[in-house]
């Protein structure tokens, strides 16, 4: 029987009835064959002899269903544990998935380069760490300025604060930030000059400043890209009192832009083995593009009725195309 091992952050922090790497262990066990799920943080990684191994739970997960929305109606305890061991991460498991959540701080880098040994050694893990590296979530889209709002990534509030001036409104969030958390909407006013200097940290902190696009009330795409192509995608609104972006509310067609965004952006996780990567668009204008732990397939299987989930296993646990082309 095979085994997949997820590189996660606590069991216990997790959302199971939202969570995407629970949605992802879920379709491992039910269609995969019944291959083993496995799970350990960072900190039970280590490398003796040569080897990488993984201090690790297996884990059976609780029957889960549909729910009128969003969310799955999952048991409580959503998992049990099986069995606990150390595993030869590249001997012993088929794929291992790095499912930890940013920021890309030490802790992240330090799992990254050991993964990178797992690869060397022979075994599979996606999304690769070094693509990882290369690819900045915030950052990587502004090799397309083409494609994107007009942005500046800087420490200097005056900087931030003229792009308002310029454009009426802008977005600032930290170069390093995540899951919507310290996000500013900057107006024209008198008070754009005082938050931008809150948000840079007094010109001591990079942030990512960028137009605000009005167009983000009738929705932002998260378009979910597997091996640079398309697999689905959602429509998400923010809510009448937060301009951030919200849960998933109903299927998102694809037009002409986010065609010409895929077809520039696709390639280039290709090239640095980033198997599952999420791309937000607004307005067809690329904002960011998530490599780190993309998140929301679980969230729209639930409300659409779609198996990204099950789509995302299927295609990292068959065989390499080489494999498959020379059988």
């Amino acid at each position: 029987m095979s085994a997949v091992l997820f590189v996660v952050d606590p069991l216990e922090g997790l959302q199971a009835d939202i969570d995407a790497s629970v949605g992802l262990m879920a379709s491992v066990q039910v269609q995969a064959s019944g291959a083993e799920v496995w799970a350990c943080g960072p900190e039970d990684l280590a490398v003796a002899e040569g080897r990488v191994t993984a201090r690790a739970q297996r884990l059976r997960l609780a029957p889960r269903r549909r729910g009128g929305d969003h969310r799955w109606v999952v048991a409580d305890p959503w998992y049990r544990v099986d069995a606990r061991r150390t595993l030869d991460v590249a001997g012993e498991t088929e794929l291992t998935l790095l499912r930890i959540d940013p920021p890309v701080d030490a802790r992240y880098l330090h799992t990254t380069y050991l993964l990178d040994l797992v690869e060397t050694l022979g075994g599979r893990v996606a999304n690769r760490p070094s693509g990882i590296r290369a690819l900045h979530e915030k950052l990587v889209a502004l090799m397309f300025p083409e494609l994107c709002p007009e942005t500046v990534v800087t420490t200097d509030p005056a900087a931030v604060r003229d792009l308002v001036a310029r454009t009426g409104a802008a977005v600032v969030k930290p170069v390093d930030g995540f899951a919507g958390r310290d996000v500013w909407l900057l107006r024209d006013d008198d008070a754009a000059l005082s938050l931008a200097e809150s948000a840079t940290h007094a010109g001591t902190r990079h942030v990512v400043a960028q137009a605000y696009l009005a167009d983000v009330r009738d929705g932002n795409k998260r378009l979910f890209l597997l091996d640079g192509e398309v697999a689905g995608a959602v429509l998400r609104r923010p809510s009448a009192d937060d301009f951030r972006i919200g849960a998933p509310v109903a299927a998102a067609n694809l037009d002409a832009h986010d065609r010409r965004i895929v077809a520039a952006v696709g390639p280039l996780l290709v090239e640095h083995g980033i198997a599952l990567a999420g791309l937000d668009v607004i307005a067809g204008r690329l904002i960011e593009v998530n490599v780190t732990c993309p998140g929301g397939t679980h969230k729209t299987d639930a409300l659409l009725g779609t198996d990204l989930s099950d789509a995302v296993v299927r295609r990292l646990l068959a065989p390499p195309v080489t494999e498959r082309h020379s059988a």
